[in-house]
């Protein structure tokens, strides 16, 4: 997979506290260097890290949540030649959990834009989300 930088940008609204904009982002990705830039409207949050290290939180949520099939779609519907983009909602993200939402009127907070930069998109899909295969049900007893 080469180099991996996780790019994330989320609008601060006037209303909300920086801080906790910022705890939601490392709920998911964890250390991640900060720059904010002043709007008219408020504050663009901007948080960036590198490698592997900066997708294991996100691994993890995945399984323990039990999304890769969902998270599997997103990805890949989000998938150019060398990223993979997709929104996630900030305040379910902020609560430590992770929910694919769209760019626009679905959080009315605003989502946290995604985008993870690297050769091989299609090889991070599946490290980070693997084919789930469907258990059977047991079978009952004759």
């Amino acid at each position: 997979m080469n180099e991996i930088v996780v790019h994330v940008e989320v609008e601060v609204n006037p209303t909300e506290d920086l801080e906790k904009v910022k705890l939601a982002v490392e709920s998911i990705f964890g250390a991640v260097k900060f720059e904010v830039e002043s709007r008219a409207w408020g504050q663009l949050l901007i948080a960036e890290t590198t490698g592997t290290g900066g997708l294991t939180k996100m691994y993890n949520l995945l399984r323990r949540e039990q999304i890769r099939a969902a998270a599997r779609k997103v990805f890949f519907s989000g998938m150019t030649e060398k990223s993979v983009s997709f929104y996630l909602n900030k305040q379910v993200a902020y609560a430590g959990h992770i929910s694919f939402s769209q760019q626009t009127a679905e959080s009315p907070l605003g989502p946290l834009n995604v985008q993870i930069r690297c050769s091989n998109p299609q090889e991070l899909i599946e490290w980070l989300t693997p084919k789930t295969t469907q258990r059977k049900p047991p079978s009952r007893p004759k």
